[in-house]
């Protein structure tokens, strides 16, 4: 069993999570602010009166994917980094727990 098994396991669990939370309640959310922001760029960058023409709904639509990923990344990342840390706790305890072991079979 090598000392890092743990925390390997734990960033497996945790990017399932993440992936399986970003499915549930991030997706429509980083739609929903990726088109917004996207909305407010293009009236920003073009005025008001470009209407229904191509170039805004691309930036719309480029905002939204951008969104979409962000959540993901967020999600994903996130809990990959919180399940290496109860990983990497657990690996200590269970170092400490051996090492305990260890000195008190030594002692006799």
């Amino acid at each position: 069993m090598s000392k890092s098994e743990m925390a390997k396991k734990g960033i497996y669990i945790g990017t399932g999570t993440g992936l399986i939370m970003f499915a549930l309640v991030g997706f429509f959310p980083g739609s929903l602010i990726g088109g917004a922001i996207g909305l407010w760029l293009s009236k920003l960058v073009l005025g008001a009166s470009a209407g229904a023409a191509l170039l805004p709904r691309l930036i719309t639509a480029v905002s939204m994917v951008a969104g979409i990923i962000g959540a993901a990344a967020f999600f994903v990342v996130g809990s990959s980094v919180v399940g290496w840390a109860i990983g990497t706790a657990l690996d200590a305890l269970r170092s400490e727990e051996t090492e305990a072991v260890a000195v008190k079979h030594s002692s006799h």
